[in-house]
């Protein structure tokens, strides 16, 4: 992410001494009078929604379905476990997610999850983690084979001064295209039915509001073209603003098409579980849940931020500043899934790199440094993970 950063300031740079950048390709903005009657036609209603807000379509379910209809929809919610996982954001530090995943099948404690979340390459790693240990070795392939020139394409210097980006990401989008195939959407609509969740978070930049998509629900719907959605949202939850070209979704808003303009997700959150005015612990008892159910967290990025001068230059300042804004907002998203699994009788448990990987890389995916990422988290979870039962600080007394 550190080097991702550079490259979207150097851009940046080389626009302003162009005397301005151009724009992105002529588009037809969702306006905010039409903002909640917009829609995909095709796709149910609960294929996606706001990520800052409880889905009034389940409240609804919730409130209206009998425990019969709950059984018949969700069987899998009555199972008396519940196991959810969140994956974050970090670029090329995903190979640490991918690394303790295929480790945690090897330690045979790998539970299966009932919900599985994940932003920017926390996306990435989602569909693999959610469908299961049969998906270690793709996994794998992902986080240690390959290397920036095999994702992305960087932009000449005056291409970028008149696009949306410093880099091409026809490439990133291949790959995702390849490994979401038919058999794996075809075994996400099975899990679906019955009723397990992969949901996926992007930004909507026109309204600055984080949207979740519901991957197996689209999965699992006739919508034509659903496979290609499912490779947009990955991918623009992937698409760090400035560095990677936004994803524009059509929408048709009162029998009009319009777009929508859609970036990484970590632009307002690193990761996420559920929205925070969602009641989980009502739906625990609606669905008779009793055993706590186990909130897995995995933060790619260290929680201890790195000592290093900056040089004074405002490119340097910039980036380094975002650099540190993007730390402190996932130390913040931690804190609140904490709070979140206090209040709806959770247990919490924390994976984060280790404050002693010190292998530096210059580049935004560097297969020597993934791979080492890689091996690191793989060991740790092959003999039992120290999951932290809480965040980091919150131990902390004082006498």
């Amino acid at each position: 992410m550190r080097s991702m950063v550079r490259v979207v300031w150097g851009a940046i740079g080389v626009c302003l001494w162009l005397a301005g950048c151009g724009t992105v390709p002529e588009r037809n903005p969702l306006p905010q009078s039409n903002a909640n009657a917009a829609s995909i036609p095709g796709l149910p209603e609960e294929a996606r929604f706001w990520g800052d807000e409880a889905p009034e379509f389940l409240l609804d379910r919730l409130r209206t379905a009998s425990k019969e209809d709950l059984k018949t929809h969700l069987p899998s919610w009555f199972n008396g476990q519940h196991h959810y996982l969140a994956v974050s954001g970090g670029g090329q530090n995903g190979a640490f997610g991918a690394g303790l995943i295929n480790g945690w099948t090897a330690s045979g404690t790998r539970p299966e999850f009932l919900i599985v979340t994940g932003i920017s390459t926390g996306a990435l790693i989602a569909p693999f983690a959610f469908l299961g240990p049969e998906y270690d070795a793709q996994l794998r392939e992902v986080y240690t084979t390959l290397e920036t020139e095999d994702l992305l394409e960087t932009r000449g210097w005056t291409v970028i001064a008149t696009s949306d980006a410093a880099v091409d990401t026809e490439k990133l989008r291949a790959i995702i295209d390849r490994y979401m195939n038919d058999d794996m959407l075809r075994e996400m609509a099975q899990a679906y039915r019955q009723g397990r969740r992969l949901f996926i978070g992007t930004t909507n930049l026109d309204a600055r509001r984080p949207v979740i998509w519901n991957i197996t629900a689209i999965a699992a719907s006739d919508y034509p073209e659903k496979q290609k959605l499912i490779v947009d949202v990955l991918l623009a939850s992937a698409s760090i603003p400035g560095a990677f070209p936004p994803v524009l979704i059509r929408v048709n808003a009162n029998g009009t098409w319009y777009d929508e303009m859609h970036v990484d997700g970590g632009t307002v959150s690193q990761v996420f579980v559920y929205p925070t005015s969602l009641d989980l612990g009502a739906i625990l008892e609606k669905v008779e849940v009793t055993a706590p159910p186990k909130i897995y967290v995995i933060r790619n990025a260290q929680l201890v931020p790195e000592w290093k001068p900056v040089d004074a230059n405002i490119f340097e300042i910039a980036a380094t500043s975002i650099d540190s804004l993007i730390r402190t907002q996932g130390l913040g998203d931690l804190y609140q899934i904490y709070f979140l699994t206090q209040r709806d009788g959770g247990e919490y448990y924390l994976a984060y790199i280790p404050d002693d990987f010190d292998l530096a890389s210059d580049e935004p995916f560097d297969p020597e440094y993934m791979n080492a990422l890689y091996d690191r988290a793989y060991e740790l979870a092959k003999d039992g993970y120290p999951w932290d039962r809480l965040p980091p600080g919150a131990n902390v007394t004082i006498e």
